[in-house]
C-alpha cells in the first residue's frame, strides 16, 4: 500500500511540476510590474498595447509579457455568407495578423463597461468596448464585448484567453453591459 501511495504522489509531482514550469512563460521583455501587479493594471496594459495612431509601431514585446504561452485570441461573429463562425489564433497569430493592420488605420480601443468574476486565481471579465481610428474621433466605428479570462499564478496576472464579438444590428450589446 506504501508502494502505490509513494507512486501517486511521484506521478502527481511530477505532473505540477511539469505543469508549473510550462505555464511560467518566457517574455521577450521584462513584464512592467504596473502592467501585471493588478488586474486593473493588466487590463490597462492590454487596451494600451494594441492602441496608437495610424503609422505608430505597437509595442508587441510588452503584448508578449501580459499572456500566457498557450494562450488563445478568438474573435467570433458573422462571416460574409450570413454564417456564423470563429478563428483561434496564438498571440503570435493575432499579432501576425492584426498588427499591420492597427498600425496601418490608426486603433484606440476603450474599455466601457466591465463584470468580473473570480474564483481563486481564475477570473473572467466580461469587458465591453469602443473602437476609434483617432483618439479625436466623436464616436466609435465599433463597440463589443472581450471575454477575458486571466489568471494570477500567486506573483502576477497573465491573460489567458480573450474571446470577443463585435456588436451588429442583429446583436446589439445588452444595457446590462453598458452600464
Amino acid at each position: 500500500m506504501k508502494r502505490i501511495i509513494i507512486v501517486i504522489v511521484l506521478v502527481f509531482g511530477s505532473f505540477f511540476a511539469a505543469f508549473a514550469e510550462n505555464g511560467s512563460g518566457r517574455d521577450s521583455i521584462a513584464p512592467d510590474p504596473k502592467d501585471v501587479s493588478s488586474m486593473n493594471g493588466i487590463l490597462t496594459a492590454l487596451y494600451d498595447v494594441i492602441s496608437g495612431p495610424a503609422g505608430q509601431k505597437r509595442n508587441w514585446d510588452r503584448m508578449r509579457t501580459l499572456f500566457i504561452p498557450e494562450a488563445r485570441l478568438i474573435p467570433t461573429g458573422k462571416r460574409a455568407d450570413g454564417s456564423t463562425g470563429k478563428k483561434v489564433m496564438s498571440l503570435e497569430d493575432y499579432i501576425n495578423a492584426s498588427g499591420p493592420v492597427l498600425e496601418k488605420m490608426g486603433f484606440f480601443e476603450t474599455e466601457i463597461h466591465r463584470t468580473v468574476e473570480e474564483f481563486g486565481g481564475v477570473v473572467h471579465v466580461f469587458s465591453t468596448y469602443e473602437s476609434r481610428k483617432t483618439k479625436e474621433d466623436e464616436k466609435p466605428f465599433m463597440r463589443g464585448i472581450n471575454s477575458i479570462q486571466l489568471w494570477n499564478d500567486g506573483s502576477r496576472w497573465w491573460v489567458v484567453t480573450i474571446f470577443w464579438q463585435n456588436e451588429t444590428p442583429q446583436w446589439p450589446i445588452p444595457e446590462k453591459y453598458l452600464r
